[in-house]
């Protein structure tokens, strides 16, 4: 989604390759806290770090993670092995990965994806479409990107059973709340975090419906694990681009709406949510939001001295990545930190929602997200 180079509902452009993860309710920006205050709620992140550090020595966590924090940098990442891989669907690679002495994977929920380091050492982020029952292994799917970022042609044409890979820990940025009434949207491979919430909503017995967009019939993976849920309760449409109205048709008074998928699905989606009987939306987004309030700024690279001029619609990592192919990046939405540079010189503006307080100061910059004001320049050690 989680990255994963996706298509879009009815064509297939060249998106941004990663997954990137976004949360929406009622239309508005994702709340820096529980409570939508502007700033974080410091007595949580005490509250958080607290349990963190003593629920391991009591033998029991004290205090629930955050879905959205990462990760406690002290857990090791895993090494797993691919067991199976094979198409699914038109330019669609399922895969499954285990661990080799066949031990228990760590539990993962609903909307959950993984981080993988390929073997040409780029990371991208996938979401988990399995049965999260099912704890010994691992099941992922990938639409191959040819125009992309190279990370879906390696896991195409390199990942096949046998090979090891480093995996980072199931992380969830797109969490299934299960509310009473719910409504899945899925445009082409953004299918694979709303699987196993329908399979989750099937077996808590809730009002459901999923409603999954294509190009054709062909390129939309597990249509049939999905009409052997309830196929009553699926509705496919592989025939033009859906609209905002026909996606929430079957909305039911008060529903939910999850909503994975490019990026023009996702706007018809909210243009039309408040005409329809659906109380709120949550989406994960396939690549880079479109910039806002943006500006122009420069990046001067601290090795060489040469300057990158940033227009206010682009990313500097899209210019960096320009200047230099090389520089590694993943979900482009600013939460997986792999794109972080440091700022030798100037003022940067902050947007993602990753780096500590601590960290900024030290000088860190995620620039999938972040920017500058109008007209200043940022040297940057890349």
């Amino acid at each position: 989604m989680p990255s994963p180079e996706n298509p879009s509902a009815a064509t297939e452009p060249a998106p941004t390759p990663a997954f990137g993860r976004t949360w929406r309710h009622d239309l508005a920006a994702p709340p820096p806290d529980l409570y939508g205050r502007p700033h974080a709620d410091r007595f949580m992140r005490f509250l958080t770090r607290f349990g963190d550090a003593y629920a391991p020595a009591m033998g029991a966590p004290l205090l629930r993670r955050s879905p959205r924090r990462p990760p406690s940098r002290g857990r090791a990442p895993l090494v797993l092995a691919v067991t199976g891989h094979r198409e699914i669907a038109e330019e669609v690679a399922e895969l499954r990965l285990a661990d080799p002495a066949g031990a228990a994977l760590p539990a993962w929920q609903p909307g959950a994806h993984l981080r993988l380091t390929l073997p040409s050492g780029r990371e991208r982020h996938y979401s988990l479409c399995g049965d999260p029952a099912d704890r010994h292994e691992y099941r992922i799917a990938v639409r191959r990107i040819d125009g992309g970022g190279g990370g879906s042609l390696e896991v195409h044409r390199e990942l096949h059973p046998g090979v090891r890979l480093t995996v980072r820990r199931p992380r969830n940025g797109f969490v299934f709340c299960a509310e009473p009434a719910v409504l899945l949207l899925a445009g082409g491979i953004g299918i694979t975090p709303l699987l196993p919430m329908a399979r989750e909503a099937a077996r808590r017995g809730l009002d459901w419906h999923l409603v999954h967009a294509g190009r054709s019939a062909a390129s939309m993976p597990y249509t049939a694990e999905l009409l052997a849920l309830d196929p009553a309760r699926i509705t496919l449409l592989a025939e033009g681009v859906p609209t905002g109205d026909q996606l929430l048709a079957k909305a039911a008074p008060g529903a939910a709406v999850y909503c994975c998928g490019p990026t023009p699905m996702l706007a018809a989606v909210q243009q039309a949510l408040d005409a329809s009987p659906a109380a709120a939306l949550h989406f994960e987004r396939f690549g880079a939001a479109p910039v806002r309030d943006g500006a122009p700024f420069t990046v001067r690279l601290a090795d060489s001295g040469e300057e990158l001029p940033v227009p206010a619609d682009r990313s500097a990592l899209d210019v960096l990545r320009e200047a230099r192919p090389g520089t590694p990046y993943s979900c482009h939405q600013g939460f997986c930190g792999t794109c972080q540079v440091r700022v030798v010189a100037g003022t940067p503006e902050h947007r993602d929602r990753r780096l500590t307080a601590g960290e900024r100061a030290a000088g860190a910059l995620l620039p999938c997200v972040s920017r500058a004001a109008a007209g200043e320049t940022l040297v940057l050690e890349v």
